[in-house]
C-alpha cells in the first residue's frame, strides 16, 4: 500500500523524434526498474514496426520505485505517448490519467507544431508541466534560445528547464527529482465507492482482453464483481497487477494507481476507452466524462493481390481490429480489384502502418486504393448521405450540392522557406488565416480541405522544406464546394479503384496528370489501349499506349506496295479483334505511384 503523497502520476509529451521514449528509458534504467541485462532500445515500444521507424504508436505505461533525495520511496507511472498527429487520439487519453506532464523539447530544434499540440492537449487536461530541454550533448544544442521560444510560443515559464541528453544519461537524476517536487500527488478517498477509469485496453492470447486502469477513488481487489457503467456489463477480476514494462501481480490497486486487470472480457470492442468501472454491489453514483469516441478521417480499400487471401485478409483485418478501437472496417467489391475492405484510419501514418502490419504479420500481399474522405452528399429530396467511397457517387441530376471536410492545419517553418509553403497551400485550395513570428520560425496557420491533404501533402511539404517544417491539424467541420467524381476509363473499363472527387476548376490538370502517369505505368499489350479521365460522359483528358507491334513486312522486298499494305491490313484486324476481347492487366504500383500527384 502506498500513502496517496507519494505517489506521481505523468506522461511524456514531445514532437516526433525529440527524445521521448529515449528519456523513458534512460528512467527505467536509472531506477534500477529493469535489469541492465533487460534492457534494450525503446524499452517501452512494443511492436517491431514501432521499433523499426522509430516511432511511438500506442501510449505504454510502466510503474517505477524511486528513492527521492530526501529518504522517501515513491511510486512513479510513466506513460510514453506517441508523438505523431495521427495518435493524437492516444496521447488525449492518456493525458486523462494522469496529472503531470514531462514536456520535452529538441535543444537543436526548438518548438515544433506537434510540441504545441501535444501541450496543449496537457494543458485541457489541468496538468503541471515540466520543460526539459533534451539532446544538450549535440553541438548544434541552444538551449537559451530554445527555453527562449518555449515562453514565447507556449507562454509557460520555462527559466528553470531541466536540461539533459538522454542518450548520455546527463540531467536523468535532476529529471526525477523534479517529477517528485514539482508535479502535485493524485487525490482520491479510498473508502469511497470504486471509481476507476477504463484507460485503454488490448487483446492477448493468452489472457484475453487486458484493461488500463487508472484508479480514483476506492480500492480494487482479485475476485471484485466489476460493473462498467457505459456498457452494462459485469464481470469478475481475475487477475490485477501493475507494469514494471513486465506485468507483475498485486493484491489490490488504490486511489490514484494505475495497474491492469483482466477478467475474461472476450472482445476489445466489449470495453469502452474512457468507461467507469465501479463495484456491482456498491456502485458510484456519478460516472466519469468520458471521450469521445476516435472518429476516422481517412478511408480507403484493401484488397488482396490474390483473391484466395481473401478469408485471411478477413482474420487478420479483425484482429487487428481487435487491438486498435479507432480502425473500423467493412466489406467492399471492386470490379477491377474482386473482393475486399473498406477501412477507416486516423490519418495517411495509420493507415500505412496497419498496411505494413498486415503485410508483414500475416503475410498477404495488398492492393490500395486512392485514399478518400467522408463526404456530405445533399440530394434534392432533402435528404443527407455520406460518400465514403468516390465509386458509390449517385447520380449527379439527383444531388443538390456536396460539402467536404475542412481541417485547421498550423505549420511551423524556418523563415528561407515560407514562400514554398505558402505556395503548396495555394495550390492545394487552401485559405490563409493567420501568419506570426517566434525568432527565425514562421507559423503559419491555413484553412485546406481535408482531400488535398491525405494523398501526398506531408511528403511534398517535407521535401519543399528539406525536412525542417513541422505539421499539424485539426478537423473543423464541412463546406460546400464545386466538387466532382473523377473516373479514369482504361479500354473504355471504368477502373473503381482510381475514381476520385476534384475540384471541377482543377480537374482537367488532374485528369491530363494521371494519364500522363498510366501511359509510363501499364506495360504496352498487343493492341493499343486509350486511357482516358472522365467527368460524367465527358472526356477530359486522353493518352494512347502504342501496341507492341510485329514487323510483319520484313520478308516483303520488291514488288507492288500493295502487298505490304495487305500484310499491314491483315494485322491490324488481328489488333482489333484483339483489343475487343483483350484485358488489360494493370500492376500493383501503377495504382500506388499513379495517386501520387505533382511528384
Amino acid at each position: 500500500m502506498t500513502d496517496l503523497a507519494h505517489i506521481r502520476n505523468f506522461s511524456i509529451v514531445a514532437h516526433i523524434d525529440h527524445g521521448k521514449s529515449t528519456l523513458a528509458d534512460r528512467l527505467i534504467q536509472s531506477t534500477g526498474t529493469v535489469q541492465d541485462r533487460d534492457m534494450k532500445e525503446q524499452m517501452l515500444d512494443a511492436m517491431d514496426i514501432e521499433r523499426e521507424r522509430g516511432i511511438t504508436i500506442k501510449a505504454n505505461t510502466v510503474r517505477i520505485d524511486y528513492k527521492a533525495q530526501n529518504g522517501e520511496l515513491y511510486v512513479l507511472n510513466l506513460i510514453d505517448t506517441p508523438g505523431h498527429v495521427d495518435f493524437a487520439y492516444e496521447v488525449s487519453r492518456s493525458m486523462r490519467a494522469v496529472e503531470g506532464s514531462l514536456l520535452v523539447v529538441d535543444s537543436t530544434q526548438g518548438v515544433e507544431a506537434q510540441t504545441l499540440a501535444n501541450v496543449y492537449q496537457a494543458i485541457d487536461a489541468g496538468h503541471e508541466i515540466v520543460p526539459v530541454l533534451n539532446k544538450i550533448d549535440l553541438p548544434a544544442s541552444e538551449c537559451d534560445r530554445v527555453a527562449e521560444q518555449i515562453e514565447d510560443v507556449i507562454g509557460i515559464d520555462a527559466s528553470g528547464a531541466i536540461r539533459v541528453s538522454a542518450k548520455t544519461g546527463v540531467g536523468i537524476a535532476e529529471t526525477l527529482e523534479a517529477i517528485v517536487t514539482h508535479l502535485p500527488a493524485p487525490k482520491g478517498d479510498e473508502n469511497a465507492p470504486l471509481k476507476a477509469m477504463l484507460v485503454d485496453s488490448w487483446y492477448d492470447a493468452y489472457l484475453g482482453v487486458v484493461v488500463l486502469v487508472r484508479i480514483m477513488d476506492g480500492r480494487m481487489k482479485k475476485g471484485d464483481r466489476i460493473h462498467m457503467m457505459q456498457t452494462g456489463a459485469t464481470y469478475n477480476v481475475e487477475r490485477i497487477g501493475v507494469f514494471r514494462p513486465q506485468m507483475e501481480k498485486v493484491e489490490s490497486l488504490g486511489p490514484g494507481e494505475i495497474g491492469f486487470i483482466t477478467a475474461s472480457i472476450k472482445q476489445v470492442r466489449d470495453t469502452k476507452v474512457g468507461d467507469t468501472i465501479t463495484h456491482e454491489k456498491r456502485p458510484c453514483d456519478k460516472a466519469l466524462p468520458g471521450f469521445k469516441p476516435s472518429v476516422p478521417v481517412v478511408f480507403c480499400g484493401l484488397f488482396p493481390v490474390d483473391s484466395n487471401e481473401f478469408e485471411d485478409l478477413r482474420d487478420a483485418i479483425e484482429k487487428l481490429a481487435l487491438n486498435d478501437a479507432s480502425f473500423s472496417y467493412e466489406m467492399e467489391t471492386s470490379a477491377a480489384l474482386g473482393f475486399g475492405f473498406r477501412c477507416g484510419f486516423l490519418g495517411l501514418l495509420h493507415l500505412e502502418v496497419i498496411r505494413d502490419r498486415i503485410e508483414r504479420e500475416y503475410n498477404i500481399e495488398l492492393i490500395t486504393t486512392a485514399p478518400s474522405v467522408i463526404y456530405h452528399l445533399y440530394m434534392k429530396d432533402g435528404s443527407r448521405r455520406d460518400l465514403h467511397n468516390p465509386a458509390d457517387m449517385p447520380d449527379l441530376t439527383y444531388v443538390d450540392h456536396i460539402e467536404e471536410p475542412r481541417i485547421k492545419a498550423t505549420i511551423l517553418v524556418p523563415d528561407e522557406y515560407l514562400g514554398d509553403v505558402l505556395k503548396l497551400c495555394q495550390d492545394r485550395r487552401g485559405i490563409q488565416m493567420d501568419l506570426t513570428y517566434a525568432g527565425a520560425r514562421a507559423m503559419v496557420v491555413y484553412d485546406l480541405p481535408l482531400n488535398e491533404v491525405v494523398f501526398d501533402f506531408y511528403d511534398r511539404l517535407k521535401s519543399v522544406t528539406k525536412g525542417y517544417a513541422s505539421f499539424d491539424y485539426h478537423l473543423e467541420g464541412y463546406r460546400q464546394d464545386n466538387l466532382v467524381k473523377m473516373q479514369v476509363l482504361v479500354n473504355d473499363e471504368p477502373v473503381d479503384a482510381l475514381s476520385m472527387m476534384v475540384h471541377r476548376d482543377r480537374a482537367e490538370m488532374r485528369g491530363r496528370a494521371m494519364c500522363e502517369k498510366l501511359k509510363d505505368l501499364i506495360p504496352r499489350h498487343m493492341f493499343k489501349i486509350p486511357i482516358q479521365a472522365a467527368i460524367g460522359g465527358k472526356v477530359i483528358a486522353r493518352e494512347t499506349l502504342s501496341a507492341l507491334r510485329k514487323d510483319v513486312t520484313a520478308k516483303c522486298y520488291g514488288g507492288d506496295a500493295t502487298r505490304k499494305k495487305k500484310l499491314l491490313e491483315k494485322q491490324k484486324a488481328g489488333k482489333k479483334k484483339m483489343r475487343q476481347f483483350g484485358k488489360v492487366d494493370i500492376p500493383q504500383e501503377a495504382f500506388i505511384s499513379a495517386l501520387k500527384m505533382d511528384s
